[in-house]
């Protein structure tokens, strides 16, 4: 009897550590075969930049591709919802981005609760708008701006790259924080309210520094401020719009999600990944030649991040009663 009990003892024991055993072993190997990164926006953009470079590091530490998938479309709300119904394991995960944090409350009805069902792996990047208006244009500093337009109230034409995207909200917490009045003018992308920046047919442009730095340092287009709390080290001449109006800070950002679920062994072993890439000279230098400032997270840092920024860009949406196409 005693024999037997040893038994059946030694038989549950093995029986409930054998669930352990399998995750274990997927956090020690893993990846054994390839992982796609899934992101909302078309190829070529800053976003699928900032992708590909990780994706490229990653695939050389770790010995297996990370694969960039393009899913655009509903303001990255497609590729959300693919990752949020792939398998919790490791091999599907998101490019997150600011739009994940304006979406979850511009959007009444989702599929998905994006800060419940997409787990934080880490922080890539964050990166400042730039207020760009063009070199005729009556102002070159934020504080001459406020008073040419507080004296030309709804003459300013304020263009965006879209409804609901960190182009437009952040001009609209300008808005509410300065109590100007300017016209909201959406466009489909940034390169069309670039040319039309140029061409002066809109009078200002919170713009992402990958796509414009360029006009910037040419000096087709004039930056009156940076949208982050501290100047960019792209454009170190340029003041912040702090400097003018305390409180206001706005930036894009970046990072990787993975389904909720996923191991914690390997979101772990992900981030430590990551963070090392963010330290490695050659990403520190192209991250920079874009504008952007590396944004090293642990996982639960990473998803406090995540909601401070839905709540923060809710009420920015909510005040400004911003509702989609």
């Amino acid at each position: 009897m005693q024999f037997r009990r040893r038994q059946f003892l030694q038989l549950a024991g093995a029986a409930a550590a054998a669930p352990a055993l399998p995750q274990l072993a997927s956090a020690l190997d893993y990846p054994t075969r390839p992982v796609r990164i899934i992101v909302g926006f078309p190829p070529g953009g800053v976003a699928d930049i900032y992708a590909r470079l990780i994706g490229e590091w990653l695939s050389e530490r770790l010995g297996q591709p990370f694969v960039v998938e393009n899913r655009p479309g509903a303001g990255s709300n497609i590729a959300t919802e693919a990752v949020v119904n792939a398998a919790p394991d490791g091999y599907t995960l998101l490019l997150a981005y600011s739009a994940n944090a304006i979406n979850a409350t511009l959007y009444d009805k989702l599929n998905f609760n994006f800060l419940r069902d997409i787990a934080p792996v880490g922080g890539v990047m964050r990166e400042p708008l730039v207020i760009l208006v063009n070199p005729s244009f009556p102002a070159k500093t934020v504080a001459d701006f406020t008073a040419y337009t507080k004296a030309n109230p709804g003459k300013v034409n304020m263009a965006s790259a879209g409804i609901g995207t960190a182009t437009h909200v952040a001009g609209e917490l300008f808005k509410a924080m300065t109590r100007l009045n300017m016209q909201h003018v959406p466009y489909r992308g940034g390169a069309p309210v670039l040319t039309d920046l140029i061409g002066g047919h809109v009078q200002v442009y919170f713009a992402s520094p990958g796509s414009s730095i360029e006009y910037i340092r040419a000096g087709t287009l004039r930056a009156l401020a940076v949208t982050s709390a501290m100047r960019s080290e792209a454009l170190p001449n340029i003041p912040t719009v702090g400097d003018f109006l305390p409180g206001y800070e706005a930036t894009q950002w970046y990072g990787i999600g993975a389904p909720k679920d996923t191991p914690t062994d390997i979101i772990e072993k992900l981030d430590g990944k990551i963070n090392a890439a963010l330290a490695d000279p050659r990403i520190k230098a192209r991250f920079a030649d874009l504008g952007g400032m590396m944004f090293p997270t642990s996982p639960a840092e990473f998803g406090k991040f995540m909601a401070d920024e839905t709540e923060k860009w809710g009420n920015v949406v909510k005040f400004a009663g911003i509702k989609p196409d």
